[in-house]
């Protein structure tokens, strides 16, 4: 079970994913203040709840005060401070004595309870927290994550196409290369390892795939469109070579044209950005780690929970029917 106060990615996972959010927050049922347009509370009303001392919910403050301003906890003062007397004075007494007074949204006071190790009510929300947290993510995807990639709305067209970049990749492979049929597996692993750092046997080791599944049937649409980039120019710069040779290619010359082609400098931002995707995403919807790939892993944004779980995400079956003439314009062109 993950420890949410040790990892501020897990914390912010959780945070960002508003469908879990919603269910929490009926599961607490706390009553608040709403101010704003959302539910506010008071550091007395948080230090109830989590039956601690103010003077401990200050000592968090001024340890996290970034990442729980980040999640919805403000000062107020001013004008804004006036306001919220005027709805909220005769609740609240010490409000009428103070020039600035803290709130937290329910986000932060999430996110307090995860970080809080005095307390025992904090303690047993983490618990109830991950087990929600889970039970949304397996309700959106039907019980199971590992073909969420294909709840992307872009996944399929990016499919299709790296399927045809494929294509030609290999045929010029087969037309270019003086090696045997070992070279499609071989530099097929050499794409991977130049984008993601794990050949195909190690990538399907750690989302445990069975040796008949497809690998690339896994992968993310923006994985897939780097890998159909990578296909398409090592394709033409092999047939290039190849070209002005006169002759087949050596491995040691296609393994050159593979390292020139990996390391350009115009191929690292979209490397950079397959590899936060994917070891991102799989470190949170799938709970698998990609060790090589370690240092990528941050948040999943509130962006990809509505693209993988949320109103933008679509059923895969619905995809493939909508896609027919998709598929009938390749067809035609090849």
């Amino acid at each position: 079970m993950k420890d949410l106060t040790n990892s501020n990615i897990d914390r912010q996972n959780i945070l960002n994913n508003h469908y879990a959010l919603s269910q929490i927050q009926e599961y607490i049922g706390l009553p608040g203040m709403i101010f704003e347009g959302e539910y506010r509370f008071t550091k007395e009303m948080v230090a109830n709840f989590f039956e601690i001392d103010i003077s401990t919910i200050d000592r968090y403050l001024a340890k996290y005060e970034p990442e729980l301003k980040h999640n919805g906890y403000i000062l107020t003062k001013g004008k804004q401070l006036k306001d919220f007397k005027l709805q909220f004075d005769h609740l609240i007494d010490k409000a009428s004595k103070t020039r600035q007074l803290g709130l937290f949204n329910f986000r932060a006071l999430l996110n307090l309870s995860m970080l809080l190790v005095e307390s025992e009510k904090a303690r047993h929300l983490r618990s109830k927290i991950l087990d929600i947290v889970i039970h949304t993510i397996n309700e959106k995807t039907g019980g199971g994550t590992k073909y969420i990639n294909r709840r992307d709305e872009d996944y399929l067209i990016n499919a299709i196409r790296e399927h045809k970049y494929r294509k030609d990749f290999t045929n010029s492979l087969n037309l270019h290369i003086d090696l045997g049929n070992y070279k499609y597996s071989l530099y097929t692993d050499k794409i991977y390892q130049a984008i993601f750092r794990e050949n195909a046997k190690e990538y399907k080791q750690i989302l445990k795939l069975a040796d008949n599944e497809n690998a690339r049937d896994t992968m993310y649409a923006e994985v897939l469109k780097l890998i159909a980039s990578f296909e398409a120019g090592l394709a033409y710069e092999i047939g290039k070579k190849s070209g002005e040779l006169n002759r087949k290619l050596f491995s040691s010359e296609v393994d050159q044209i593979f390292k020139d082609f990996a390391d350009h400098p115009a191929q690292l931002p979209h490397i950079e950005d397959a590899r936060i995707k994917m070891a991102s995403r799989d470190n949170f919807f799938r709970d698998a780690f990609h060790h090589k790939l370690k240092e990528y892993i941050t948040s999943v944004s509130s962006a990809d929970f509505e693209k993988f779980i949320g109103d933008r995400s679509a059923d895969f079956e619905e995809q493939l029917k909508e896609a027919g003439d998709v598929f009938k314009r390749l067809k035609d062109s090849e």
